[in-house]
């Protein structure tokens, strides 16, 4: 079924004069590629939010009932992103990348062009868990190439300027759902607009994407950098089977099931936030639709700085160590989610305030978990890893995001939600700080590219 994706074969080497070039070229290719293509996942994974007041409105839907509808990009992205993070280490991302986010565009174009795809709380579950399932095949396919085109000792600056495309695709679709309504004059352009954008970008991928350096002739990034990891050796450059990349390398992972866990409470502050924010805003402080919009943009945009300073403190100031970094960082989001729960209504330059110091630090311990993940395990078992604490991201954070605080502020209004987020930045710091005393911090070799 997958035989499509299969990885690419190894070619001969190059000559060794050609593989300083090709090797520069390559790497910002690949990653320009892989940058766009995830920024272009976030146009059509995220936009149902704002599409959300206009259904309560128009339709009748209870916060709780689009609460259960939306779990549903949740539930399928939590399961998809480790099943078929285990697929995406045996696979050719070129392909991987492209195809889920055909589908999730083309998922997009029916809520956007059909009147029945709204007409239920069913359908719309059916049809974003769908859109969840191919959502599910963006990171796994940007963290193996990731892993193959960027050693350790470049890995959290890599991965931190990486990671900023969620910020990027997820921000852009306030503007592009305000232009969308002033072209259209039509709420659900906030579908079919960033469905039209994400369907180019896919066609980019299929153009610019790369699978491993062997497969453009060239060693692998370890002996071409000479950066290798303590406990590596030939074995970390064959593919693994499933069976033991996830008996060997994910299930008997202490610290990866730590931070797992901690990975729940991440996403149940991240996306409890994120998610409600045009509801919230709209109903508790007043904000428009084009206000809330902006406000769903900062937000997003906020990150992009934060992540990148947070990649940096972890590499510079903790010697890569990710653990220190992600407590600092979470203890701070807890005093901005407080400041955004208790600022009284009619002060909107607070709450933007609030929501933007949000943004700009949660997604630093959403890209340290991901990249910690990444290196507790040899490179060819990175997508599972990755899925796993997507796995528990999703289905244990994000979900509890959607439906029971959805529910919670049906019967118990919005100070019932933010006592649910002020416990879950708790026990996040709980959880990551369990993995402190077993972290070491990096000791690569010199770089020699």
């Amino acid at each position: 079924m997958f035989g499509i994706f299969k990885p690419a074969a190894h070619i001969s080497r190059l000559p060794p004069e050609q593989i300083d070039n090709d090797y520069k070229r390559l790497r910002w290719q690949v990653f320009i590629s892989i940058f766009i293509g995830y920024a272009g996942y976030y146009l059509v994974r995220k936009n149902f939010s704002l599409a959300m007041p206009f259904l309560i409105e128009e339709q009748g839907y209870t916060k709780g009932q689009l609460g259960v509808a939306l779990s549903a990009v949740s539930i399928a992205y939590g399961l998809s992103k480790f099943l078929m993070g285990s697929v995406s280490d045996r696979s050719n991302p070129r392909f991987f990348l492209a195809a889920g986010l055909f589908v999730s565009a083309g998922i997009m174009f029916i809520f956007g062009f059909t009147s029945w795809a709204t007409q239920s709380v069913t359908i719309i579950f059916i049809l974003l868990f769908l859109n969840g399932w191919a959502q599910g095949m963006g990171w796994p396919a940007c963290g193996r190439t990731m892993v193959h085109w960027y050693s350790g000792n470049e890995r959290g600056k890599v991965v931190s300027f990486w990671n900023i495309a969620h910020n990027v695709g997820g921000g852009l679709i306030g503007p592009l759902s305000i232009w969308g309504m002033a072209q259209f004059n039509d709420w659900q352009s906030t579908f079919y607009v960033p469905a039209m954008v994400a369907s180019f970008i896919a066609v980019f991928i299929l153009l610019t994407l790369r699978d491993t350096p062997q497969s453009c002739g060239l060693p692998s990034i370890e002996e071409h950098r000479n950066d290798y990891p303590q406990d590596y050796d030939e074995s970390h450059e064959k593919e693994f089977s499933a069976k033991e990349i996830f008996i060997t390398y994910v299930l008997n992972n202490k610290l990866l099931w730590f931070i797992a866990v901690a990975n729940a409470f991440v996403y149940l502050i991240r996306y409890g936030v994120l998610d409600w924010a045009p509801t919230y805003l709209s109903e508790a402080k007043g904000f428009s639709f084009n206000e809330s919009s902006w406000a769903y943009f900062l937000y997003e945009w906020a990150g992009i700085p934060g992540t990148l300073l947070c990649g940096y403190i972890s590499d510079a100031w903790f010697k890569g160590r990710r653990a220190p970094a992600a407590i600092l960082y979470m203890v701070l989001v807890l005093v901005a989610v407080l400041v955004y729960w208790l600022n009284p209504a009619g002060n909107p330059l607070i709450d933007m305030a609030a929501l933007m110091a949000i943004g700009f630090l949660i997604y630093g311990p959403v890209m340290l978990i991901g990249l910690f993940a990444l290196e507790l395990v040899p490179k060819k078992a990175a997508g599972t890893a990755a899925g796993l604490t997507g796995l528990f991201g999703y289905l244990g954070g994000a979900v509890v995001a959607n439906i029971a605080l959805g529910y919670t502020v049906d019967h118990f209004g919005w100070n019932g939600g933010f006592i649910l987020l002020v416990g879950g930045c708790i026990c996040s710091i709980l959880l990551i700080a369990m993995t402190l005393k077993h972290e070491v911090a990096h000791k690569s070799t010199e770089a020699t590219a």
